[in-house]
């Protein structure tokens, strides 16, 4: 007869996630690294409760949002490269809608994170309980539906034995490397309080490894071939790189072959900046060195990467009209974009058997020696914008290149929406795989700080250093609070320019009157002159604001030996982007208008779109 243990659902629930375990270096811990919670009447009693009883095993964090409790979950994933993650609950209503903003984040990014927020009645008793929203046509509508679209497994756990499948099902998802995503289950709150005898097998240990399949013959084959046949070939390198620990395979094929390599925002940090074979950023933050390739290439290896707009400059990169794109991916789904020639696997796995399949085969002497001098150029030219300045207002590049100085490649730089990706995609010398963080899958303002947290607990002995903007800085700050309150030191860097300067500059970019981006541009009684560093130092960090490129240097250094959480602000001008490298990027001009900058940039426009490879 099977052996059972009478708990709440909410009781099963948490010991189920204490069993589950991974293995990395040799070294078997548990795969959830936590739980992040904001409790309301939705999850206090029922889940709540059963936290407390495994607070030692399965640590619980309390944060100040929920949306920024995801991201610090979502961030802690990515920087254990997909091994390790967390769980976030929140109550119904508006602690759950908070949480789907994170959710699509993940979605995107292809980051395992396990959504738990709290749901109404199953019985439907007391309907409408607080927080309900009710659906005039549907009964079973919640608001927890909103998750489906941005999750990759959806449940609603109306009956409390419900979760057997429902956990074992989230954890397939969580840990496969081509299905790897969110996932969502929504907990009816009377049945996380409702109990079942559960058998004694369900919370068995059970150790989670990662999947690596290894490519089809016929399409390893028909890649080699393609290769073999090339005369300018190039590797895009991808997040997946770094999601399969590939770094090592992608530099032995890239050396042995004399192929170069470029990086998307996902992928940057694959190759070190210093290899001789990294061209850097590729696409519409791209370096002249990765683009002029990406121009000519013949066969385009692109491994671990989805082919986003940003990275194909919306499909007008590619120049070359006989050009053979590889797709190394372990999801079908991307593997076959573009009419490629699909090669699905692990990346480490792929590149791998490719390596060993090219058997000393080598591209030609003078695209590898093209490349190299490619990189010295843009090198020089990356080195004039980043040089140190005394301008009252300097530029974000020039930002950059004080935080490089004083901080070195050692660090892990993250950063997510506005300005800042292009300029330091392109601009940042990244040091280890993982060390350059950029959330710029979904480009999420205010993941920044709250990712930066996430980061920290999984690299507690890395130095963290995040990269702001105002815009985002005001639309989530609270997790200063907690990196504080749990001892967690992050430097942040926040780069005040008065607005939202990279919209603005895309606006005035395509025509656009200056119109409200920058705060002196939109409606308003009186210019806010807001005391960032004020305002930081309130939440418990130390803070300072710096007047100059020299002073932030400075305080840098000192920053370093701090205890806690620093924030340094510096002002920087809004209108200055680096001209140099980038690609055209597709944003629709109107058609028609009355204003002849507008009609001036439709024509430039349409000038434009003629570059796009259509169908391909």
């Amino acid at each position: 007869m099977t052996k059972t243990i009478r708990l709440t659902m909410a009781q099963a629930l948490t010991r189920f996630l204490g069993c589950q375990m991974t293995e990395i270096d040799g070294r078997k811990m548990p795969i959830f690294g936590g739980v992040w919670a904001i409790f309301g009447h939705g999850n206090v009693a029922g889940i709540g409760e059963a936290l407390y009883q495994v607070r030692d095993e399965l640590p619980t964090f309390r944060a100040h949002n929920e949306q920024a409790m995801a991201h610090a979950a979502i961030a802690y994933a990515k920087a254990n490269f997909r091994r390790r993650f967390m769980a976030a609950t929140s109550s119904i209503g508006p602690g759950a809608l908070n949480m789907v903003t994170a959710a699509a984040l993940a979605h995107v990014n292809r980051l395992p994170v396990l959504f738990l927020p709290g749901d109404v009645f199953a019985n439907r008793i007391p309907d409408p309980v607080l927080q309900q929203t009710e659906d005039f046509s549907d009964g079973t509508a919640t608001v927890n539906d909103c998750f489906r679209p941005v999750s990759r497994y959806f449940d609603r756990i109306t009956r409390p034995e419900q979760i057997i499948p429902a956990l074992n099902r989230a954890m397939q998802v969580m840990t496969d490397p081509a299905e790897c995503g969110p996932v969502t289950l929504a907990l009816c709150q009377d049945v996380q309080a409702e109990a079942f005898d559960y058998p004694e097998s369900f919370f068995a240990e059970r150790v989670w490894h990662q999947r690596r399949p290894r490519p089809d013959r016929g399409e390893l084959a028909a890649a080699v071939a393609a290769l073999k046949a090339a005369t300018k070939p190039l590797v895009i390198a991808g997040g997946g790189v770094l999601y399969s620990q590939a770094s090592g395979e992608l530099a032995q094929l890239a050396q042995g072959a004399g192929i170069p390599v470029c990086e998307t925002q996902g992928g940057k940090s694959s190759l070190p900046d210093d290899h001789p074979l990294n061209m850097a950023a590729v696409g519409v933050t791209g370096t002249l060195a990765a683009n002029r390739l990406a121009e000519e290439a013949d066969v385009v290896l692109a491994v671990g990467t989805r082919l986003q707009d940003f990275t194909t400059g919306s499909w007008a990169l590619f120049k070359n009209s006989g050009k053979t794109i590889i797709g190394l991916n372990v999801q079908p789904f991307d593997a076959g974009k573009h009419q490629a020639l699909p090669l699905v696997a692990d990346a480490a796995e792929g590149l791998a058997e490719l390596g060993a399949a090219l058997n000393g085969w080598q591209a030609p002497a003078a695209w590898t020696d093209n490349a190299a001098s490619g990189k010295k150029e843009w090198q020089a030219e990356a080195g004039k914008v980043t040089a140190s300045t005394n301008v009252a207002y300097p530029s974000d590049a020039q930002v950059i290149g004080a935080v490089q100085r004083a901080m070195g490649s050692d660090v892990i730089l993250l950063h997510a929406a506005g300005g800042l990706p292009g300029e330091l995609h392109k601009l940042w010398q990244a040091g280890a795989p993982g060390s350059y963080h950029a959330e710029y899958g979904f480009s999420t303002m205010g993941y920044e700080i709250a990712g930066g947290l996430g980061v920290k607990m999984a690299k507690p002995d890395d130095e963290v250093v995040v990269m702001i903007g105002d815009g985002s800085y005001l639309m989530l700050n609270s997790e200063i609070a907690t990196s504080v309150m749990l001892g967690l030191k992050l430097t942040i860097v926040l780069l005040d320019n008065r607005g939202y300067g990279c919209i603005n500059r895309l606006q005035m970019a395509t025509g656009g009157a200056n119109f409200n981006n920058l705060l002196k541009d939109a409606r308003h009684e009186i210019l806010p002159d807001i005391d960032f560093a004020a305002h930081a130092a309130s939440l418990g960090a130390i803070a300072e604001k710096v007047s100059s490129i020299a002073g932030l240097e400075t305080a840098l250094t000192k920053a370093k030996d701090n205890s806690k959480t620093t924030v340094l602000v510096i002002d920087t001008d809004p209108l200055v982007s680096t001209d140099v490298g980038g690609h055209w990027w597709d944003v629709a001009v109107p058609e028609v208008s009355s204003r002849p900058q507008v009609n001036a940039a439709r024509k430039a426009y349409e000038e434009k779109r003629r570059m796009q490879s259509v169908g391909d």
